[in-house]
């Protein structure tokens, strides 16, 4: 083996090596959407005192912490995002209304000395210094003498030989205990049963306790801070509540539940088993096909591709990414599409062995990988720009998307020049596989390539009818658009989307009747497959959602919320603006790149093919009536890094050919390119499609809608990167002045007139 060979070797035995470890001894991070849970996000509000700015929702987020730590939820996640925000999971949490009504409460605790009764009026003008007792009748209240901030410890107890229940007793810090007996002191001034005599504790405006001080207790005497209680009329659960938010701290701003999701772990462990069966699949289907194209390289790319999986998987989990459904989805699908480099290595590599018959096998192979490098990384470039794009300017499924996506990337590229190169390199030493043609895989030219070379067809003498043909379908999308209308999920729009499972049949028409009975007549109703039923509404809080789940109990008997799904129409009019920006400044950049590295024509028929395929898309679904939510948002960004690809191997192409015959028509050019690159364009989406294939039939409904779109996606991006890029840059070209490229000095050529191109393998020795 030569050097180089050796490196790589070692490098990729290494890598696996580690990446093995890493698999064995690591567990991987599941998002709520997999393990099921409860995910809240927050949003902090200004207060009379304080502005919900970076500092203050830091603080907010701490005492959210204490609370949710008290309440036993087991690796809870919290985290900010962006100034004022907060991000809360909550782990096999299926009920979050205890959850939410904890969490959601500001907890202002305050203490005030009651100056007497009130009146209605006062109680109108100034509910911060009238508020109504436990038994609704007003106080009047002095200003606050201290605050929950001064309360040291707080545990719910029950009283059984007094007969009073359940109480909260309270222990101050010391300056705060000292001013809880003056305070008291103060009050025992007053005769027995005088409204003067009793102190109000209040939390969030509402007096919860507002007890006498005892006839046992002296005048400025006061009570010590120990022997504090919070007596009323609470249940075990209350005092248990009350104790937590008076321990846990009081927030520095209230804060609203904006977004909420809450999903079974049925769901989550029925998503993963059907993407691990679809992985498994159609992964060896794809094996299966480019050993049957490429014969053994192909099988040693199959190799290559199963360490791309290992190593791909052990990066996520070392790196403590969060796997979500989105991600897992995307990374099954890059497991088809990183054969793609493989495949551009082989497909040149033919060319480079059926152009010149005595070549040797090793030589056609390293010129493979020299001459697609450029396609490589061109379009693995323009993917990480996008993965990076959305990581930064993304929310929620777009930037896990784009994490899984880099990561992806990068570990398809390692797989493909570093694995894949070290076996066919030590393959291709030897004798066996040079001398037996139908073995090594490049020998022979393949069906695609020979069929089009005996017809030749002239796909572009017209290009202006593919542009009609683009055009009409485009048109057809639009129609779809404005006349069915996109059906925007629960993200877009706001509102909330709950999922139930019933232990009895219970049809659409019957759960319809059922909710409107209850008050619910504006809920949307569908089947969620499997026989569950899928209740979409507009803004909709815990206690009603549970409201709503009584009434279809009593249909459909004892009922499971499966997936819940609750978002703010401030929040979804938000991600709709971001995700836009986020996908018009990942088109414009790469616009930008591609217009460095090839030309302006290239590049905007590269984007006109990008834009073509969304809109195709999006129209797709329309017609169909399918959802538009965060997974098809998934699926469309995967379809865009698709079609950039194609697109870019294509004028890579066409920028090498017209680079070696500057006089020969760009026509001619575009036409040869594209009938050398459509064999690489179609091994490439047979391997994708398997894997598609393969998650629509065993994905089951959570991945139903990301497998189709992403087979539409598919589909009209192979059509987009030769029908519609390519005329596009035709007519462009017929406006544009700039030369054609200039021809790249090819390696082994030295500076001269008379120098001459020499095979890198050869020592120059003859005989």
């Amino acid at each position: 083996m030569t050097r180089a060979t050796t490196v790589r070797a070692v490098l990729a035995a290494a890598v696996l090596l580690v990446s093995v470890l890493i698999t064995l001894t690591m567990s991987p991070r599941l998002g709520l959407d997999l393990q099921g849970g409860t995910r809240m996000v927050l949003q902090a509000k200004d207060s009379a005192t304080t502005k919900a700015d970076r500092e203050s929702t830091d603080r907010t987020l701490e005492v959210l912490r204490r609370r949710i730590d008290s309440l036993g939820v087991s690796e809870p996640t919290l985290t900010r995002s962006g100034e004022d925000r907060i991000i809360v999971e909550l782990p096999d949490v299926q009920d979050p209304r205890k959850a939410a009504e904890v969490i959601g409460r500001t907890a202002q605790l305050s203490f005030h000395a009651v100056q007497g009764p009130g009146t209605e009026q006062e109680k109108d003008k100034a509910a911060g210094l009238t508020l109504p007792d436990e038994e609704g009748r007003p106080l009047a209240l002095g200003p606050a003498r201290l605050t929950g901030a001064g309360v040291k410890d707080a545990g719910a107890s029950f009283d059984a030989q007094q007969g009073a229940g359940w109480s909260v007793a309270l222990d101050f810090h010391k300056g705060a205990g000292r001013d809880w007996t003056r305070l008291t002191g103060e009050a025992a001034c007053h005769p027995a049963q005088d409204e003067r005599r009793r102190v109000a504790i209040v939390l969030d405006d509402q007096v919860i306790s507002s007890p006498q001080v005892a006839p046992s207790v002296g005048c400025n005497v006061g009570l010590p801070s120990g022997s504090t209680q919070i007596t009323g009329s609470f249940g075990a659960d209350e005092a248990r509540d009350l104790a937590l938010l008076i321990k846990g701290g009081a927030l520095p701003l209230p804060v609203e539940i904006v977004e909420q999701r809450t999903v079974g772990p049925t769901l989550g462990a029925a998503a993963i088993d059907a993407s691990a069966r679809a992985a498994l699949i159609g992964a060896a289907a794809t094996a299966l096909f480019i050993t049957f194209v490429y014969r053994l390289f192909g099988a040693l790319a199959a190799v290559a591709l199963a360490a791309y999986g290992v190593i791909s998987y052990a990066a996520l989990v070392a790196l403590g990414v969060t796997l979500t459904l989105p991600g897992l989805a995307g990374f099954v699908l890059a497991i088809g599409m990183a054969v793609d480099a493989n495949v551009l290595v082989f497909e040149r590599a033919r060319e480079e062995y059926t152009a010149r018959p005595g070549r040797s096998v090793r030589s056609a192979m390293t010129a493979g990988f020299r001459n697609a490098w450029s396609a490589v990384a061109d379009s693995n470039v323009t993917t990480l720009i996008a993965a990076g794009l959305l990581f930064f300017l993304g929310s929620g499924p777009v930037k896990g998307f784009g994490v899984t996506l880099a990561i992806g990337v990068l570990a398809s590229m390692f797989s493909a020049l570093v694995i894949a190169r070290a076996l066919t390199e030590i393959a291709s030493r030897s004798r066996f596989v040079s001398d037996y043609r139908g073995v090594n895989g490049i020998a022979r030219p393949g069906r695609v390539r020979t069929w089009l070379a005996r017809r030749d067809p002239q796909l572009f003498r017209s290009p202006r009818r593919w542009l009609l043909i683009s055009t009409a379908l485009i048109a057809v999308a639009v129609l779809g658009i404005v006349v069915r209308g996109v059906n925007l999920g629960v993200e877009f729009t706001g509102g909330r989307l709950v999922e139930y499972s019933t232990s009895r049949p219970v049809d659409v028409e019957t759960a319809r009747t059922a909710l409107a009975g209850a008050g619910f007549g504006d809920a949307e109703v569908t089947t969620a497959g499997a026989g569950d039923l899928s209740v979409r509404t507009g803004e909709l809080d815990n206690h009603e959602e549970h409201a709503l789940r009584a009434a279809l109990a009593e249909e459909g008997g004892h009922t499971t919320k499966v997936r819940d799904e609750l978002i703010g129409p401030s929040l979804g009019d938000e991600l709709r603006r971001n995700e836009l920006i986020a996908l018009a400044v990942v088109v414009l950049v790469q616009l930008a790149y591609l217009a460095a590295r090839f030309r302006w024509t290239f590049a905007l028929a590269s984007v006109a093919a990008l834009v073509h395929d969304v809109i195709l898309l999006v129209g797709a679904f329309a017609w169909l009536g399918r959802t538009v939510d965060g997974i098809f948002l998934a699926a469309l960004l995967t379809v865009i890094g698709y079609s950039v690809n194609d697109s870019v191997v294509v004028f890579d192409r066409v920028r090498e050919l017209w680079a070696k015959a500057r006089r020969v028509p760009v026509t001619t050019i575009a036409n040869r390119a594209v009938l050398q690159t459509v064999p690489r364009t179609v091994n490439t989406g047979m391997g994708a499609l398997f894997i598609l294939a393969a998650l629509a039939v065993l994905g089951g409904d959570s991945l139903a809608d990301f497998a189709l779109a992403l087979l539409i996606g598919i589909c009209v991006g192979t059509y987009s990167s030769v029908l519609t890029a390519v005329p596009v840059a035709l007519t462009l070209e017929k406006s544009s002045k700039a030369p054609p490229p200039a021809r790249k000095r090819a390696p082994g050529r030295t500076s001269g007139a008379g120098a001459k191109r020499r095979d890198p393998l050869d020592n120059g020795a003859r005989v």
